[in-house]
């Protein structure tokens, strides 16, 4: 799953399901005017296509590789049978659903009610969770551009916690050096989504 793939389009049919497995994929959704603004990201914890089980056939989200890694893909009638057969793996993917509706109902809440610096901390921890290292590669344009903001509130963003000791960004390389300060220093929304993952696919079914 390379850097900057498109594993589904709004309004097209999806002949795949994804589950990543390294990689990263955002969630996007795209305006008329092609500006897009990140509403969820998804890693080894969840997948691409739940619109195939939920009853539609395509998705109103862009989604796209934003961190190259590997993956498992599942054709789409594959994935609806199994689904339709019900037991466990009905239920894991309905948890994951409402995992992921959490996190796209707190992104929007965050974008409206906190600063950038404190949506920039969420965004980073929701990346590391799903990548299990303390580092990551992405340059301030892409991060801004995935989370809808100008590059300069990124720049600005970035350097606070670069300053604060927290984070050290070279050249698109972003090394996490204080990750309970990290936390510390986001909103509220990065908790409430992590405690609902948590609880709803940790947890036996």
């Amino acid at each position: 799953m390379p850097l900057g793939e498109v594993l589904a389009e709004p309004g097209h049919p999806m002949r795949y399901a994804y589950f990543p497995t390294t990689a990263i994929v955002s969630l996007l959704n795209v305006m008329q005017d092609g500006a897009t603004t990140e509403v969820a990201v998804v890693g080894y914890e969840g997948m691409v296509g739940i619109s195939l089980f939920m009853g539609g056939e395509s998705t109103s989200s862009r989604a796209v590789v934003h961190s190259a890694g590997h993956g498992f893909r599942i054709k789409a009638q594959i994935l609806k049978e199994g689904f339709a057969r019900g037991g466990h793996m009905q239920l894991l993917l309905l948890r994951y659903t409402q995992a992921l509706l959490t996190q796209m109902a707190q992104t929007a809440v965050c974008n409206r009610h906190h600063t950038v610096d404190q949506q920039l901390s969420r965004w980073l921890l929701l990346n590391l969770d799903r990548l299990h290292t303390n580092k990551l590669e992405m340059t301030q344009e892409l991060i801004a551009h995935l989370m809808g903001v100008r590059r300069e509130g990124i720049t600005c963003a970035a350097g606070k916690l670069q300053k604060a000791g927290l984070i050290e960004y070279h050249r698109g390389h972003i090394t996490v050096l204080d990750r309970p300060g990290l936390e510390a220093s986001a909103c509220e929304c990065y908790t409430a989504v992590r405690a609902e993952y948590g609880r709803l696919l940790s947890s036996p079914g």
